[in-house]
């Protein structure tokens, strides 16, 4: 019969393997610069918003939509290695929505947007990228917005990348 003491050891052996693979897994999790994530695009010409996030950085996709029913969509947001830049990219995998947007608006939180550009139809199934026109939205400083009166309701992907504004010392 094992001694008590065995018991006592291989418990703490346990306890110890336990805290270092937690410990592992929540280095790992603080040190995630990119996700993607999937989300349901709802008609109903009702407001909605979906946010995801890396480290002090988060994109909200805000729309309004009409007809058809849910899609699904993803959102892919990163950081670059030096931590410079977030990018937030909302797109529909199957390269067009077939859904009619209303409004749209993507904001990034904690950067200045450099560079953005939203599409009403996406490279999948032999079908070509289509921009949309430039009057059709607005990039401001941390958002990417619809123009009212010269969005043509169609929209299959939006991307915009943000310059962090870092506290110097």
């Amino acid at each position: 019969m094992a001694s008590p003491g065995f018991f006592y050891i291989h418990n703490m052996a346990f306890l110890l393997s336990c805290v270092i693979i937690a410990a592992f897994f929540a280095a790992e999790a603080s040190t995630e610069k990119t996700k993607t994530v999937e989300f349901n695009v709802k008609p109903g010409g009702v407001v909605h918003s979906f946010t995801e996030g890396v480290g002090d950085h988060e994109c909200t996709f805000t729309y309004a939509s009409q007809g058809g029913t849910n899609e699904q969509w993803l959102m892919s947001v990163g950081l670059s290695d030096d931590d410079t830049l977030f990018s937030c990219s909302v797109w529909r995998p199957q390269g067009k929505s077939y859904l009619f947007f209303t409004q749209f608006k993507a904001e990034l939180k904690g950067t200045r947007i450099e560079y953005a550009s939203a599409y009403s139809q996406i490279a999948a199934g032999g079908q070509s990228d289509v921009p949309l026109k430039p009057e059709e939205f607005t990039v401001r400083e941390s958002t990417v917005i619809h123009n009212d009166g010269k969005f043509n309701a169609q929209l299959s992907k939006l991307t915009a990348i943000g310059r962090t504004q870092h506290d110097e010392l």
